[in-house]
């Protein structure tokens, strides 16, 4: 059982304000696996005085010293490597392999590529006379997800530390585990007294007050679109800079010259990854209309191919997250069926053999119309809805006709034609052939999957101000 009932505030560990707490709940097992205290607005005062304090000095510190700190950091949290996997398993369902393999690991490759943004990111330029200065924006509220809950993390703190910010966290209180080492880190790493702060608590009372504190100089969050838009109102009376990374219902466009087993086989891995818990998981696939009964095949051979179940085993995925989310999962399992797509593989109700925790099927839909309950709400589970087109036209389209815009992919063997429909998708980021990741390509969306990028350089705007100094070079 594992009790983290103390915030991290001014380089100490201090007692909440009012000693409640909060059940953690091990999404495989259903029984509590332990408790964080639950902050009030009281505690995010105090923080916020903390990180205001410190950023007289942090702010003014230089780059060699901000990429020593960031070093260290790294080292540190490379120390807790395991550490960070069993917290994950336990706190949010990931198997101990993708732990092990992609959740853990995308923090220190995320760490690597700021050190090496910093060394030679451009805080001053000039033009003509005139000098343009990149500035620390000052305090920073962040309030991060439970699906990837060290990587969020690392891609707010991490960044902002880089400009010359002080901070105050939320993380979830879904999957708190993750931060409190995050924060063991930070103090072994020697981060400057109220540097980072860290404070618990559910979103209507720690997170409001941190979105609308007139402290705190902007807001950079991560979650569902509907959260998002709460943030934004709180944060609006104060004018701060509000950056969002929402939800997503990717399309998937696999094109007729396609390798078609690579392809659907690759689309149908990545919603499953992760439990479907990916805001930018490609939940859409578009196929050609003529090709559809080889696309479903495909995809029920790999769906089926998922293994569900204990994620202390060599299982493919394990449950989602908590209850609600398990339930809502159902109701759209549930609406998909009542609407008339065809149920390739998978359904309602926990996989064979699975008598408790929040598990669910590996599910295939298809003959989806895009008016569907499935192809429009982000179900953030297992699903796949395969739905057709005739022709590349239609195809983007039907990938477009979405309120979110968060991610796109594409797979195909012209490159010209797969850069030509790239060009058309309203999407931020666009995957072409399943190509690798990109630590430094910026990451956010468009339309109501958020404003802002994360990830590279783009990441490190969002923490800067920029000044001109006019008259700077005499002429």
């Amino acid at each position: 059982m594992r009790e983290y009932l103390k915030f991290y505030i001014d380089g100490r560990w201090v007692e909440s304000t009012v000693p409640e707490r909060i059940d953690v709940i091990d999404p495989a097992t259903e029984a509590v696996c332990g408790h964080v205290s639950a902050g009030t607005g009281a505690d995010v005062d105090k923080a916020v005085a903390a990180a205001r304090r410190a950023f007289v000095n942090y702010s003014q510190t230089t780059r060699e010293e901000r990429i020593e700190l960031l070093q260290r950091i790294l080292v540190e949290y490379q120390k807790r490597f395991d550490d960070l996997v069993k917290a994950i398993t336990e706190e949010m369902g990931a198997p101990v392999t993708f732990a092990q393999r992609s959740q853990v690991p995308a923090g220190s490759v995320d760490i690597k590529a700021s050190i090496e943004i910093l060394k030679t990111f451009k805080f001053e330029e000039d033009r003509g006379t005139t000098r343009i200065a990149k500035e620390p924006i000052g305090v920073c509220g962040m309030i991060t997800p439970w699906n990837w809950p060290i990587c969020q993390i690392v891609l707010k703190v991490v960044p902002a530390l880089a400009a010359g910010c002080t901070m105050v966290l939320k993380p979830s209180e879904e999957a708190p585990f993750s931060a409190y080492i995050w924060a063991e880190v930070m103090d072994a790493a020697g981060v400057p007294p109220g540097v980072f702060n860290m404070i618990n608590g559910v979103g209507p009372a720690v997170g409001a007050a941190i979105a609308s504190h007139p402290g705190i100089d902007m807001v950079s969050f991560t979650g569902s679109t509907r959260a998002g838009v709460e943030v934004a109102r709180s944060a609006a009376a104060t004018v701060k800079r509000v950056t969002q990374e929402l939800g997503g219902k990717s399309p998937n466009i696999i094109l007729e010259d396609a390798d078609f087993e690579s392809a659907i086989s690759a689309g149908v891995r990545s919603v499953m990854s992760n439990s479907g818990q990916s805001c930018n998981a490609p939940t859409r696939m578009l196929v050609p209309a003529k090709k559809m009964d080889r696309a479903i095949a495909i995809a029920r051979k790999v769906a089926e191919a998922t293994t569900v179940g204990d994620p202390n085993s060599s299982v493919t995925i394990g449950p989602v997250v908590n209850k609600n989310q398990w339930e809502k999962i159902q109701h759209l399992i549930k609406a998909g069926i009542d609407e008339g797509a065809t149920l390739v593989t998978g359904g309602i109700g926990r996989p064979e053999g699975l008598s408790k925790g929040f598990f669910v099927k590996p599910t295939v839909f298809a003959n989806v119309k895009n008016d569907m309950t499935i192809a429009k709400e982000e179900i953030f589970g297992p699903v796949v809805s395969i739905l057709s087109y005739e022709n590349v036209d239609e195809a983007v389209q039907i990938a477009n006709d979405t309120e979110y815009g968060l991610a796109a992919y594409i797979s195909g063997s012209d490159v010209n034609e797969t850069r030509a429909v790239a060009s058309k998708l309203r999407a931020g980021q666009v995957v072409i052939n399943c190509s690798g990741g990109d630590s430094t390509a910026p990451f956010g969306g468009y339309k109501r999957s958020g404003n802002g990028r994360e990830v590279g350089d783009y990441g490190f705007h969002e923490y800067l101000e920029t000044k001109a100094i006019l008259g700077y070079t005499p002429q």
